[in-house]
């Protein structure tokens, strides 16, 4: 008899694949019935270009956010997306909620409920959105929430970030001096590999943690 993550990798899997087909359908339905069909050369250069860039990204985000999310969080996530903005934000504070720990199977509950709803959610917002989307844009378009629109992610980052810091002052020292020293001398890489400057500084958290570790200060 096969474990629950033996079965979540079994059906994550076909899920995945099934998504993946649905991507892909759709602009092969547009080539089927608009008789359009796109330039070979073109599309397989634009293939490549995008897999150089985001398919580390992909990887990496899989080996950063998989302990978090569980196994069955981490298919639903992914096949989902929007992880940064959305799915690890409502996880890390179901888990919060729930006091679970990491990589138990409490956890791993918590983390799957919290990302089917936020995709749930996501959906029916997403849908009143484009719905209320003509009859809100004089409003959506004032320079008063102009400010607003440019800040919101940096905002939500900062609340959530805070209440993880104050508990763990001596872990954050390190990697908050690394990211900033980054963002100085190199602006535009941070920008343009959010995920890579998460991995770093991610790596540059664990070797502090285990140096304060080892000389006994954590």
């Amino acid at each position: 008899m096969k474990t629950y993550r033996e079965r979540m990798h079994y059906y994550g899997r076909i899920f995945t694949v099934l998504g993946i087909v649905a991507m892909i359908a759709v602009p092969f339905s547009i080539w089927f019935f608009s008789g359009v069909a796109p330039n070979v050369n073109d599309l397989f250069a634009g293939v490549l270009v995008l897999s150089v860039l985001y398919l580390p990204g992909g990887i990496i985000e899989v080996l950063t956010y998989g302990p978090i999310l569980g196994t069955s969080g981490t298919y639903l996530a992914f096949i989902t997306g929007n992880l940064v903005n959305l799915k690890i934000p409502c996880v890390m504070n179901a888990k919060d909620i729930a006091g679970t720990e990491i990589n138990t199977e409490e956890n791993e509950i918590v983390s799957t409920i919290a990302v089917a709803f936020s995709s749930i959610t996501t959906v029916l917002i997403m849908s009143f959105g484009v719905m209320m989307l003509l009859p809100l844009k004089p409003i959506l378009e004032s320079e008063l929430l102009a400010p607003a629109f440019n800040t919101v992610v940096s905002a939500l980052f900062g609340a959530l970030g805070y209440k993880y810091f104050k508990g763990n002052l001596k872990l954050v020292i390190a990697p908050l001096i690394f990211v900033i020293i980054l963002s100085l001398v190199a602006p535009s890489f941070v920008y343009n590999n959010i995920v890579i400057v998460i991995l770093l500084a991610a790596i540059v958290t664990i070797l502090v943690a285990r140096v304060l570790w080892v000389k006994k200060l954590l």
